[in-house]
């Protein structure tokens, strides 16, 4: 669920949508990794100014945390050149 809407914000803000792309990684029953990558312009806009986007987005999925009981790390990456 949060990798789903994880991918849709992305798509919505970056440049690139096309670019945007989402890996999950379930660590154990309760941690899970996601990955977003995008295209190099785009990611300062994820991160957004001093981290504010980034920072709401994580807001956002402490949400399902709650719901879901599951502990969620986002990392932001740029497409290999």
């Amino acid at each position: 669920m949060a990798d789903k809407f994880i991918y849709t914000f992305a798509t919505l803000i970056a440049g690139k949508p096309e670019a945007v792309k989402v890996e999950r990684k379930d660590v154990d029953e309760t941690f899970t990794e996601i990955t977003l990558i995008a295209d190099k312009s785009d990611t300062g806009k994820l991160i957004g100014k001093e981290g504010k986007m980034i920072s709401a987005l994580k807001s956002v999925i402490s949400g399902c945390k709650a719901k879901e009981k599951r502990s969620y790390r986002i990392t932001i990456k740029s497409h290999e050149e």
